[in-house]
């Protein structure tokens, strides 16, 4: 019986924070346990250079967002944990997919689109200032890293079903004009799936400078929950847990009893500080092990660049002969006496 595969690509920009942590890192890891899926997992380093083209940062990025993956208890003997950048059939296989695409296609990305509408509502004469081939070509390699591995399922949000849409529509163009070798790919919505908000109300993102970083140290963990901004109510008067930063994140960590519990607390009115230092607690009891791992990893960068090349060999053992059948398939063959 073939295992189902499930492939996940995680960005290599900024360093993680508590959402991350919530809505990607730990839903993966623990979907990776399941012995009938092969899992793979890749440092998506070329799609970071769309936004980051500063070599050291990058590279800081890719060692911070691997070791904090290792840290919070992925198996790389379980699954297939690797950078993008060591595998070279993906590119080769972007070009061929990039050949097969239509420019109307990628006009519809809504990467593409959203770049263009800023532009427009700045005043912009121009309204492809700042649109580079990489960010209009996203969906292109984006299809490659899927179509690479034959992925049958792609864990996505809302805001990236389309590239896995466009995946389809590529992968089924090349098809019907070679031959059936590339696997259609379905996504994948965790409804449940968790987005924290962040220290100001808004959704946590690194765009607005409100995360909280997953691996602080406990005085600076706790010094940042405790800017978590909260309404004036006093304590003794019954606050909304449902409209409330430091409840939803609690939650986000909290068993069903203890998320009940403190429900409770808020109905009776629980002081802000004493909600917040509660948070601290639960967050801090959670990722102290993890933190902890984290940093042995950051001071023993050999190891976990040897975890990355292993896993690179397992994933070009799939590559590089898949990679060969798409050849012989387009025609890069050795030239032969042609049949009449």
């Amino acid at each position: 019986m073939s295992r189902e595969v499930v492939l996940t690509g995680i960005t290599t920009t900024g360093t993680p924070h508590l959402g991350n942590y919530v809505g990607a890192i730990r839903p993966a890891i623990e979907a990776s346990h399941n012995e009938y899926v092969l899992s793979y997992y890749f440092l998506a380093d070329y799609h970071a250079l769309i936004k980051n083209q500063n070599p050291k940062l990058l590279q800081q990025s890719t060692f911070e967002i691997a070791a904090t993956w290792l840290a919070c208890g992925l198996d790389p003997d379980k699954v297939v944990f690797y950078r993008q950048s060591d595998i070279p059939e993906i590119m080769e296989l972007t070009w061929m997919l990039t050949c097969m695409s239509s420019k109307g296609l990628m006009n519809r990305s809504h990467a593409y689109k959203a770049m263009i509408q800023a532009n427009e509502e700045r005043g912009k004469k121009d309204l492809e200032e700042g649109v580079t081939m990489g960010l209009f070509c996203y969906p292109i390699l984006m299809a490659a890293d899927i179509l690479m591995f034959k992925a049958n399922k792609v864990p996505v949000g809302k805001d990236q079903i389309q590239h896995i849409e466009m995946a389809r529509d590529i992968a089924q163009k090349f098809n019907h004009h070679y031959c059936e070798l590339l696997i259609l790919p379905e996504s994948v919505t965790d409804k449940k799936a968790s987005v924290l908000t962040g220290l100001d109300g808004r959704k946590m993102s690194k765009s607005y400078n409100n995360t909280i970083p997953l691996f602080l140290p406990e005085k600076k963990l706790r010094k940042h929950i405790m800017k978590i901004v909260t309404n004036s109510l006093e304590p003794g008067q019954p606050k909304d847990a449902d409209t409330s930063t430091v409840f939803q994140v609690y939650q986000a960590f909290a068993s069903e009893d203890e998320t009940q519990e403190m429900r409770k607390k808020f109905e009776e009115g629980i002081a802000w500080g004493v909600a917040k230092q509660e948070l601290f607690e639960l967050v801090n009891g959670q990722l102290k092990d993890f933190r902890e791992e984290y940093n042995r990893l950051m001071d023993d960068p050999a190891y976990v660049e040897k975890v990355l090349m292993q896993g690179a060999e397992k994933a070009r053992a799939v590559s590089v002969p898949y990679i060969k059948q798409l050849r012989d398939a387009i025609g890069f063959k050795k030239i032969e006496r042609l049949s009449e």
